[in-house]
Formats: structure tokens, C-alpha cells, sequence
């Protein structure tokens, strides 16, 4: 299976039909995005257009700016796969006066600005006009109560808008404006793609509450899940309303939002997903062409 079809921002395509991808949001278990990413590159596939929220919003980001599936996973295990790398980049951005700590250090009072810049790698651009492949992020107006997709100008803070996980992060302040997780409205942005490709593709990292026998959810647990259940019910009524050609669901439900360390075995669980894209898309294809 190859079907060569990529266009840029000047349009236009090889041949066969175009794709969109939609990258969800989770956290941590967003990494298995790349498995999806590594089976586009493996088939020829270029996306026409992408849309992500939260990590999503980032892998996209990654992608639109270039890099292959290969590179993300080997500059994620680069970081990931090494405790001491990631305490010194947090280190790097911690708050630069006792000003900005009350209470004793925490994540949440991070710039997360800064904390992206430390860990984005260096092929993603300052500015969505510099990106090869057109890229929309999803965020939160929390004040304004209502979605803010942002496809234009400072790429890096739209991110950093689009990846503030209440609880974790602070608000993103941009514009005037107070930002928080893409996720919280459109957890998996497929619903922007419509009528941008052929075949849209939709990757679900939200995951649900996991029941483990013998332990009882902790109030953060509990935090956590109950945001998971809404973004789910939130992806449902997308789906009555606007369905993908291609919904993909790994199995990332037994990893928490900051699971970032267990990069190898969250890696290997969603191994699966590669495949499974895979045929999808022939499916895909094969449907369009009996249409």
C-alpha cells in the first residue's frame, strides 16, 4: 500500500486522494500519536491540512513542520527515556525570583512558554506561516467560554494555550486573553478538517477511567477522570454531528496524563494502532473508489 498524495500551503497534489489528521489530546498518551504518524510516512502519505489540541496540537505542530514519524519517536526517547534530561530543561525554565514562588515550587507556576521551548525540538517554527502544512490549535477562552482556534502568527504560544491542563499548568495569557487546554471543547478537532481532504483521519487519545482491582481512585484520579469522561461525551456528540473516515482509539486508558517517563512501554502497548491505520486507510481509499 503507498498512496502518494501531499500538497503544502501552495495546494495541489501528487495524485490518489488528499488526507487530514486530527491528533486528540491526553497528555502523555498522546505519544502514541507517533505510531500513526510513522504508518502515514510508511504508506507516502502527506497530510493536506492537520488539526490538534494539547499534545495533539503539538505532535501536529511536529509534523507540520517536517519531521517524519522516526524523528519524533527518537527525539521523544531522547528526553523521555532519561529522568536526569527532563529535570535539567525543567530546571532551565523554573521561576527566575522567589517573587514568582508561593508556597514552595510547583509545575503549575511554570511559563509554559518557557517549559515548550525547552522541549520542543528545533524544527518547529515560531510561526504557523512558516509551517510546509497548513495546522490548526485548538484552545480555550476560559473568560470568553467558548473554543479559540488559532492558524496564524505565534505558533509557540498558541501551543502553549492549547497544552494548559488545568491543575498542571497555569493559564496562557495571550492577546489579553486567558487560555487552557484545547481539549476541554474539542478533545479531538476532526470537526475543522471537514471538507479540507478526501479522507479525514481522527486519532482518540483521551482514553476513560480504568478500574484496577483492590485500589480506590484518589481525588486525583478522580479530577482527571471525570475530565475524561466529559471530553468523551463531548467526542460523542462530535461524532453524531461530523464523523472522520478513520477513528483510531489506542489503548492508552491505564496511562495518566503525566506518564511522560513510561515513553517505552506506552510505546510498545499502542504498537498496534501502526496496522490498524494502515488497513483503515486501504479500506478508505477502497471505498472511495467504489463510490
Amino acid at each position: 500500500m503507498n498512496y502518494k498524495a501531499s500538497a503544502g500551503r501552495e495546494g495541489g497534489s501528487t495524485g490518489g486522494p488528499t488526507f487530514a489528521v486530527a491528533f486528540g489530546g491526553g497528555g502523555a498518551r498522546g505519544l502514541a500519536h507517533i505510531h500513526a504518524i510513522e504508518a502515514l510516512d510508511e504508506l507516502g502519505i502527506r497530510p493536506v491540512a492537520i488539526a490538534g489540541s494539547s499534545i495533539g496540537a503539538i505532535m501536529g505542530a511536529a509534523v507540520a513542520s517536517g519531521m517524519t514519524g522516526q524523528q519524533i519517536e527518537d527525539y521523544a526517547r531522547s528526553i523521555l527515556s532519561r529522568r536526569a534530561e527532563i529535570v535539567s530543561r525543567i530546571w532551565s525554565v523554573r521561576p527566575q525570583s522567589l517573587g514568582e514562588i508561593v508556597g514552595g515550587l510547583k509545575v503549575a507556576q511554570f511559563n509554559l512558554e518557557r517549559v515548550l521551548h525547552a522541549f520542543l525540538p528545533h524544527h518547529v517554527p515560531k510561526s504557523f506561516e512558516e509551517l510546509a502544512i497548513p495546522l490548526q490549535v485548538t484552545a480555550t477562552d476560559y473568560y470568553g467560554h467558548h473554543a479559540k482556534i488559532f492558524s496564524q502568527g505565534d505558533l509557540r504560544g498558541a501551543l502553549a494555550a492549547s497544552a494548559a491542563i488545568p491543575a498542571v499548568f497555569a493559564p496562557v495569557v495571550k492577546d489579553g486573553r486567558t487560555y487552557i487546554d484545547g481539549g476541554i471543547y474539542n478533545p479531538v478537532p476532526f470537526d475543522l478538517l471537514h471538507g479540507k481532504a478526501d479522507i479525514v483521519i481522527a486519532v482518540d487519545v483521551v482514553g476513560a477511567p480504568q478500574e484496577v482491582e483492590g485500589r480506590k481512585p484518589t481525588s486525583v484520579d478522580l479530577m482527571f477522570g471525570a475530565t475524561q469522561l466529559l471530553m468523551q461525551s463531548i467526542i460523542s456528540n462530535t461524532l453524531h454531528k461530523c464523523r472522520p473516515d478513520i477513528l483510531l482509539r489506542p489503548p492508552v486508558s491505564k496511562y495518566r496524563v503525566l506518564d511522560f517517563l513510561k515513553i517505552d512501554a506506552l510505546l510498545a502497548e499502542t504498537a498496534g494502532i501502526k496496522e490498524e491505520l494502515k488497513w483503515a486507510v486501504d479500506a478508505a481509499v477502497k471505498a472511495r473508489q467504489a463510490a
